[in-house]
């Protein structure tokens, strides 16, 4: 490791990355171009990973989580996207249900789910997205009609790039709901057993494969009205707190995407000769190489800011969410792929882990709402429309 990055962290914030690091190194690293290759959802390994209580990570003690903050996530999101983006990504996913169910969830659906999220015992998956609605969550038409006396929610439509989809026990469904003549969107748990789910094909993906992508389709789902998550109608502003959360914690991925690729052309470059001289003794590769430190030294900075705001709940969240999320992405990937280039043929290879990187982060440029929209948020909020 090259870039000294912990100088301003606490004891308990170092801990928490070494112990993160200490898995990653067992558990993942080794075995991501593996994963990458054939296609393989590492479950075991996530599920291990709630052992060092990585399945709840600012969920509150007391429903079952580490009770860490924001900025603590960010740290371990970081660290182990170092290992493997796809596999922090995910595990960044599932901990957004688990917040979402401490933060909403009544505490009669705590308990028939809390525990078994935060041990991992149940892998659970977030849907939003829509074939034809892309980050437009208004848009959705993916409908739950309660039945005469409130008891169940009929359920149908569709959910496209579902992460986990097929895999995942639980799935934290975004939908509209009609309960009480009003027209809403609520949240709602459907379990994978349930009768009326079904999963499309595994989408071939540039990245992210070991990791499946699946439609969710609902054809009169039947799911108890009880796992509506919070009240009726508070779809959209869980939504939108997810929304927050997500941005930072994708924008973290990336760094440590970043970081890994730094530091392997910092190797690189010190290892390799051309005409008669090492790679760093050229000025354009110094070059390079302050351009990928400085902007990556910047992203974090800017991720660290948004996840205080969170930590903090501060009025301006989603702001600041917005732009560490589309700052961090866009340079980052910009990281990998120049990290690519210093590395000529060699990181064209799958073997140096640098192409790797670069295919899983391109997609963080889209998800959790495409860089195109975090400049709308960024400019409504700033100037308004």
């Amino acid at each position: 490791m090259y870039l000294n990055i912990n100088t301003d962290l606490t004891v308990d914030q170092k801990a928490y990355i070494n112990s993160t690091k200490q898995f990653a190194d067992e558990h993942i690293i080794n075995n991501s171009i593996e994963w990458d290759k054939k296609q393989i959802f590492p479950k075991e390994v996530l599920k291990k990973s709630a052992g060092l209580g990585l399945a709840g990570i600012y969920v509150p003690e007391k429903d079952g989580g580490t009770g860490l903050t924001r900025l603590d996530a960010s740290l371990i999101f970081e660290e182990l996207a170092y290992a493997c983006p796809s596999t922090s990504a995910f595990l960044s996913i599932h901990n957004m249900t688990a917040w979402m169910l401490s933060q909403f969830g009544s505490d009669e659906l705590k308990n028939k789910y809390m525990k078994k999220i935060t041990s991992m015992e149940s892998i659970s998956s977030y849907c939003l997205t829509e074939p034809g609605s892309g980050s437009d969550a208004n848009a959705m038409i993916t409908k739950g009609l309660p039945d005469s006396n409130n008891s169940s929610l009929n359920i149908n439509g569709s959910k496209s790039f579902i992460s986990g989809a097929g895999e995942s026990d639980l799935y934290f469904v975004m939908m509209k709901t009609e309960i009480n003549n009003r027209d809403e969107s609520s949240c709602v748990i459907i379990e994978k057993s349930s009768e009326g789910i079904s999963f499309g094909k595994n989408e071939e993906k540039m990245g992210w494969k070991n990791q499946p992508t699946r439609v969710v389709a609902f054809d009169q789902c039947i799911a108890p009205f009880e796992n509506i998550v919070g009240k009726p109608g508070d779809g959209f502003k869980i939504a939108m707190q997810g929304l927050d959360g997500g941005r930072i914690n994708i924008a973290s991925c990336s760094l440590g995407a970043a970081r890994f690729c730094i530091d392997k052309s910092i190797a690189y470059i010190n290892e390799r000769k051309q005409f008669g001289k090492f790679l760093k003794e050229f000025q354009n590769i110094q070059f390079k190489i302050a351009d990928m430190i400085t902007d990556y030294n910047a992203a974090r900075l800017m991720v660290h800011e948004a996840a205080k705001a969170l930590d903090n709940k501060q009025s301006d969240t989603t702001l600041r969410s917005a732009m560490a999320k589309k700052f961090a992405t866009d340079v980052c990937y910009n990281i990998c792929n120049e990290a690519l280039q210093i590395h000529g043929g060699y990181g064209y290879l799958s073997e140096y882990g640098i192409e790797k990187m670069v295919r899983d982060c391109r997609v963080h440029q889209i998800l959790e709402g495409t860089n195109e929209i975090m400049k709308v948020i960024i400019s409504r909020n700033i100037i308004g429309n």
